[in-house]
């Protein structure tokens, strides 16, 4: 069996040699929370009802557990089709900077679980490539544990193939993934953050030397009628994809997709990080967050009105007078106007203006943080260099 996978990879790559990068369309759907408004349901709700649910069946402690900072995917909107086995059978994932690990749910997913079947589900027996491994993995969310089992099989990734271990999830809590566009996630994070000291599937692609360099690229459409939604570069970076030149800055340790945050302001005024703070660039998250406290005077500052559901909205005749919210990093500047932190939204024939900033309180050690997500990086076309170390951003178009 094991003969039979690198068979495949090998006769992949014999075919694909001399390619310097390789691409991921994604599609860009609503949210989870967009899916709940449209059908009349409060998000706080919805939330409050399915995390009860899910404490009727609770996760064990375990030693495979390891909690994420994330939010949840609640606001989540950007996804790119994988394959796992042979013959391939496809998924829907977010490709995620904060975490490290791929599962995808599992045809045998506990029937307690709906979640499980409204996604699609990896079934072992229709893959000849299929290698048990049968550990048990856990990783752990706000409102509770997606737990399952390892299994190996062939992954291709923007029609790059590499045999990897990734997770079988067999419970998922029913908030968010239930309503959840996505099957799964792929984590682009470093190996240090990978659960089970799996290897990521991005570090098995670098393994098989086919990219130009050790980095990839994500760019998020701002156009909601663009087609793709948006694109990962794996290897390089799409020139039509933005203008002038990237600008480098250092990861404020190896391992973490993590910047030295030197102030945030609203137009001329530095209001937060005066003494430093820690942001994290993630792919994975839709919204801003940051310190709850500090996302609440930031709020304020711009004249937003805080919902029950712990977002905010601003009234939509003023968006066009808003002040720019800029983030500054070892003395570049990277600005963000009412364009890119506000989003439209229609409710029952009645205009909503979003502002994509929410307070996240991340507990030591990890936090506290800010988490610059999809509205930043569509504004800034980013560059995640593996090889340097380092976040490279650009003027997207």
């Amino acid at each position: 069996m094991v003969l039979r996978c690198w068979s495949v990879i090998a006769l992949s790559l014999l075919m694909s040699t001399g390619q310097a990068f390789r691409r991921v369309s994604l599609r860009k759907m609503p949210s989870i929370r967009q899916t709940l408004q449209d059908m009349g349901v409060s998000p706080a709700e919805a939330l409050a009802e399915l995390t009860g649910a899910s404490a009727n069946h609770p996760a064990p402690n375990n030693n495979g557990t390891a909690p994420t900072p994330l939010t949840n995917y609640f606001d989540t909107q950007y996804f790119g089709e994988i394959s796992i086995g042979s013959p391939p059978q496809t998924f829907n994932v977010v490709f995620d900077t904060g975490s490290a690990n791929l599962w995808v749910p599992s045809a045998t997913c506990s029937p307690l679980y709906t979640a499980c079947f409204t996604h699609n589900r990896y079934d072992s027996t229709r893959s000849r490539t299929h290698i048990d491994n049968g550990t048990g993995f856990s990783i752990q969310y706000a409102t509770g544990n997606v737990r399952g089992f390892l299994s190996e099989d062939v992954v291709v990734v923007g029609g790059i193939p590499v045999v990897q271990v990734f997770a079988e999830a067999t419970a998922l809590p029913a908030m968010p993934f239930i309503f959840a566009k996505f099957d799964g996630v792929l984590g682009m994070g470093y190996p240090d953050t990978a659960i089970d000291d799996i290897t990521p599937v991005f570090d098995r692609i670098i393994s098989q030397h086919v990219l130009k360099e050790e980095v990839f690229s994500v760019y998020y459409s701002r156009d909601p009628n663009h087609t793709p939604g948006g694109e990962i570069v794996l290897g390089g970076t799409d020139p039509d994809y933005y203008t002038g030149t990237f600008q480098y800055l250092q990861t404020n340790r190896v391992g973490k997709w993590e910047l030295s945050l030197k102030g945030v302001s609203v137009g001329a005024d530095l209001l937060f990080c005066t003494e430093g703070c820690t942001a994290v660039i993630d792919t994975g998250s839709s919204y801003i967050t940051g310190p709850a406290s500090s996302v609440s005077v930031l709020m304020k500052t711009i004249g937003a009105t805080e919902q029950a559901e712990g977002g905010y909205t601003v009234n939509c005749n003023l968006v066009k007078s808003l002040p720019s919210i800029s983030f500054q990093f070892n003395g570049a500047e990277f600005p963000l106007t009412d364009e890119d932190y506000v989003q439209w939204q229609s409710q029952f024939g009645e205009d909503i203006c979003t502002v994509t900033f929410k307070g996240l309180d991340v507990p030591p050690p990890t936090g506290p943080l800010w988490v610059l997500g999809a509205n930043f990086i569509a504004r800034y076309y980013t560059e995640f260099d593996r090889g340097n170390n380092r976040i490279g951003f650009a003027s997207a178009v």
